[in-house]
């Protein structure tokens, strides 16, 4: 019997995810653990929905790797476009395998950009329910939004501020948010420091933060809380 068989009559959950990795030197020992569990995700998410009798009919993954457009502006952002799988699997890979840990110049990263480029993401409204989830995994502060934005390749669709940002993330009864409100989740992998423990962790609401510690990365049991995280929430 066929998963779709097995759950039919069922509700049709469609997931969306996004990842944000940072992808500057100072990643470079822990950038391997997050490319393998990334790699890992689709599998791990089957498993434990498949556990709670559920079936998730649509999943697509995006990827944005960023380091700094202080530093490097041709780099600064690489990403995929929303890959389903597991039909796509294999450009999801080809993508994760090729992120390469390098530069960065100083300590605060573009990691705000990638977050902003994350929320304004063409994000699935069909099906029964929905999950829009953005998880950031970065060691390190990220400069104001805007800092860069003379550059040239600087991302037109980024919003200038962070209350901008903010308002684009949205809130109860929001009238600007871009986010679905029942559907979406942000979780970071990032340090204890702002911007992502005060304001985003602290103000933003259905946001989950892990503190994470430079040069100290993704641990297996912080994937599975993420899994679990969507799992529980569908």
């Amino acid at each position: 019997m066929s998963n779709n068989e097995q759950y039919q009559g069922n509700l049709q959950y469609a997931v969306d995810i996004v990842l944000c990795i940072d992808a500057t030197g100072s990643m470079y020992p822990v950038l391997d653990n997050v490319k393998s569990s990334a790699l890992q995700f689709h599998d791990r998410l089957n498993d434990v929905m498949a556990k709670k009798g559920k079936a998730i009919s649509q999943l697509r993954l995006k990827v944005i790797a960023f380091r700094d457009f202080g530093d490097n502006p041709s780099n600064a952002i690489e990403q995929t476009g929303f890959l389903q799988l597991p039909s796509q699997s294999g450009d999801f890979e080809d993508f994760v395998r090729g992120i390469d840990a390098g530069g960065g110049g100083d300590y605060p990263e573009s990691g705000l950009e990638a977050l902003a480029l994350a929320i304004n993401s063409p994000w699935e409204t069909g099906l029964d329910r929905r999950r829009h989830v953005i998880v950031m995994f970065t060691d390190a502060p990220a400069h104001p939004l805007g800092t860069h934005a003379s550059v040239p390749s600087y991302p037109a669709a980024v919003p200038s501020s962070l209350d901008d940002l903010f308002e684009q993330w949205g809130y109860a009864r929001s009238q600007t948010a871009v986010m679905e409100q029942s559907a979406k989740r942000l979780v970071l992998f990032a340090p204890d420091q702002a911007p992502w423990s005060d304001p985003i962790a602290e103000e933003w609401d259905l946001t989950l933060h892990f503190a994470s510690k430079a040069g100290q990365g993704l641990e297996e049991f912080e994937m599975d809380e993420i899994i679990e995280t969507i799992a529980n929430s569908l």
